[in-house]
């Protein structure tokens, strides 16, 4: 239940500039000018502002200079930016550098700062057109499955503010499923795109592992577990920015995703697995939620077959010991890898605990890290007669917020977090590409997700399966949710 003093719900849609739009509608309705970028700005802002102190998805803002780009771009002759989502304001999660702007990991061993230049990745994005209006908050460092940071305000889920939004991007999921945004930026190391848009009701493409231009951690990591991309409300976005992006920069060594535009109609062999290797039995739920998809994939005219994970049962216990050599990495190297004036005394109890966990463990590296590059391989061979698997995001359903709260005692958080997030991490321990598609709600009206995997550079044809899924019964959007209820309501008030 709610606190007595928060609205259940709280969403940012309205008939201003910015509209009910996804970020592809948006900027069609820029290019045609039937609006302006500064309007669009300014609505954004407002929006932002409106649900900020509710939400609290937002750690550095950028208003007034985003308002300023804005209206260059509103001065610009045409053709003086040709970014297909010229205009379109976003949020950029503050683990990515912005120049201007500061770079905190979630952390409050970070000091005050000041990014200098603009990560990669961020050019890759922002090249697109993208206005930014700031920095969408996170758990310190990403290691969290909830945006909860120790020191600040946790994130709240719009569908219902006494829940997480998920994590690590989960402040640019909860700004967009609330409206404030049509899209953000996210990155997944172990489900952080795919975790939030899960609980968000959003669509959360993590892709295959070189897809876009290298995050700027993965030059410290023995195995590069991280993609960046967005979150957003309809496939087309997801489809539209990974094309954009081959413009900017694209893999040779990757076959080429192309404009994805809708269903191909192909019909496909998908895998099914619903409950994890780690012997946790998903809910029921997500269960049926991920079942029925099946049959909806069915009634598309594919087949679809269970399979066996593709992985040694060590897997589990393999990932877990590299995700605990990550905190222990940046507790021991913080100030090298992040920050100068990085004070590890400021850590919060998960990446603590897991620092320990490590300390504890660390012998048993150099097996679990040549059994988690063996599973690119593994997985590549179990894709073979498999066009895309089918399986639940998480678990079970969304936590409240406090459950997964980095000042819960670590042993015990530690075996919450293994119930929850057991699915996600085969996709970044692989490199393949996998998405979050909204696929129900529970009874008190939380989006429950569920996941397609596919083939190492197979982004098409998980695109080419969201699409079809959205056409054949579109989900909801927390804004439609809400006029329902309201509707729902008004009539028994009326009966």
């Amino acid at each position: 239940m709610s606190s007595p003093d928060l609205p259940e719900r709280v969403h940012a849609f309205s008939d201003d500039a910015l509209g009910h739009d996804d970020a592809t509608g948006l900027a069609q309705r820029l290019r045609r000018r039937e609006v302006s970028n500064a309007e669009v700005a300014e609505a954004a802002t407002r929006r932002a502002r409106l649900v900020e102190p509710r939400l609290h998805g937002v750690v550095a803002e950028n208003y007034d200079l985003a308002l300023d780009a804005a209206r260059r771009l509103d001065n610009e002759r045409p053709g003086g930016n040709p970014g297909f989502f010229r205009g379109v304001p976003t949020f950029i999660k503050d683990n990515l550098n912005v120049a201007g702007l500061p770079t905190r990991h979630g952390s409050a061993a970070i000091p005050d700062n000041t990014a200098k230049a603009t990560s990669p990745f961020a050019q890759q994005l922002l090249v697109q057109g993208y206005v930014c209006l700031g920095k969408s908050s996170l758990p310190e460092f990403g290691f969290n499955a909830t945006t909860e940071p120790a020191h600040a305000e946790p994130t709240r889920n719009p569908w219902n503010l006494a829940y997480s939004t998920g994590a690590s991007s989960g402040g640019s999921a909860a700004l967009v499923a609330a409206g404030v945004v049509p899209v953000a930026h996210a990155n997944d190391g172990g489900g952080s795109i795919r975790i939030p848009a899960a609980c968000c009701g959003l669509v959360g493409l993590k892709p295959t592992r070189g897809r876009l231009v290298d995050n700027d951690a993965v030059h410290s990591l023995p195995i590069n577990i991280i993609s960046d991309g967005i979150v957003s409300r309809s496939v087309r976005d997801t489809a539209n920015f990974l094309a954009e992006s081959e413009l900017w920069f694209r893999n040779p060594k990757l076959p080429r995703v192309g404009r994805v535009d809708g269903p191909s109609g192909r019909k496909l062999r998908i895998g099914l697995v619903v409950d994890s290797i780690n012997g946790h039995r998903t809910d029921n739920t997500t269960r049926k939620t991920v079942e029925e998809t099946a049959r909806r994939l069915e009634r598309l005219g594919h087949q679809v077959v269970p399979v066996a994970v593709p992985v040694p049962e060590s897997f589990p216990d393999d990932f877990a010991l590299y995700w605990a050599l990550l905190a222990f990495g940046v507790k021991a190297n913080g100030h090298k890898l992040l920050n100068p004036g990085f004070d590890k005394r400021k850590v919060d109890g998960l990446t603590n605990g897991l620092a320990t966990m490590f300390k504890r463990n660390f012998w048993r590296l150099p097996g679990a890290l040549w059994r988690l590059r063996r599973s690119t391989k593994d997985y590549a061979r179990a894709m073979d007669g498999y066009d895309a698997v089918l399986t639940p995001v998480l678990g079970h359903t969304t936590p409240p917020l406090g459950y997964l709260s980095p000042d819960v005692p670590f042993e015990t958080l530690f075996d919450r977090l293994t119930r929850y997030v057991n699915f996600t991490p085969l996709a970044n321990a692989t490199g393949a590409p996998a998405i979050s598609l909204p696929a129900g709600l529970t009874e008190d009206n939380l989006p429950v997700s569920v996941q397609l995997m596919g083939r190492h550079g197979g982004e098409a044809t998980l695109l080419d399966l969201a699409f079809a899924l959205e056409a054949e019964q579109p989900w909801p959007t927390l804004w439609q949710q809400a006029r329902q209820v309201q509707a729902e309501e008004t009539a028994s008030a009326g009966g």
